[in-house]
């Protein structure tokens, strides 16, 4: 029997406002919802299911009028994120519309080394503004949860959409596998600990 007890988050310690976002007043990032999450040895739990709520979450957003930010891994030619082939193109069920920015990155934090703090001010949203962005896409327990921090530390309000979100099974290091369920409640716990929000799907946002 589990009777262990959850600690009081820091983002409560530091008295951080825990109401979730009006997706009107948001930018909406998406993160590498790309056709390398869907097959192959990079396929997700519940890349499926996640994919179609990330476009529910889109199409909401577009209707509500709120700026969208599409976000690529690229990792280079012949890799599962070879964004130059079809394997690591954006799925075309969340595909790009015609104005809607597309950052390509290199890193975890979609933050570091490109251009999407500038293209947030381009937008009217500002490192330091405390303004809201709403995160979905893969992986919860890499891209997601650093980028979310990334956006944190520059003083934005991130909010993921846990619904919209999926990742995979690792081995521990003590050779046991971590299942892709529990690796993706610690990581969604992580982000509530202190870099953002978590609600369960797009019908959770004002």
């Amino acid at each position: 029997m589990n009777t262990a007890t959850a600690s009081t988050a820091l983002r409560t310690l530091i008295g951080l406002d825990g109401r979730p976002p009006r997706l009107a007043d948001s930018v909406l990032v998406m993160i590498d919802f790309q056709n390398t999450y869907r097959t192959g040895v990079m396929a997700l739990d519940g890349a499926e299911e996640a994919l179609a709520a990330g476009a529910r979450l889109l199409e909401r957003a577009r209707a509500a009028g709120a700026p969208v930010v599409h976000i690529v891994n690229d990792g280079g030619e012949g890799t599962p994120y070879d964004i130059r082939a079809h394997i690591g193109a954006i799925s075309d069920e969340v595909a790009p519309a015609e104005g809607e920015p597309v950052v390509v990155k290199r890193f975890p934090n979609a933050f570091h080394a490109t251009g999407l703090e500038e293209t947030l001010s381009g937008l009217g949203f500002g490192a330091g503004s405390g303004k809201d962005l709403v995160l979905a896409g893969f992986m919860t327990h890499m891209c997601v949860t650093f980028t979310a921090e990334g956006a944190f530390n520059l003083g934005y309000r991130p909010t993921v959409v846990a619904g919209a979100t999926a990742t995979r099974a690792l081995a521990a290091p003590d050779g046991t596998v971590v299942p892709a369920e529990a690796l993706q409640a610690a990581a969604l716990a992580t982000v509530t600990d202190l870099f953002g929000l978590v609600i369960p799907g797009e019908d959770d946002l004002l």
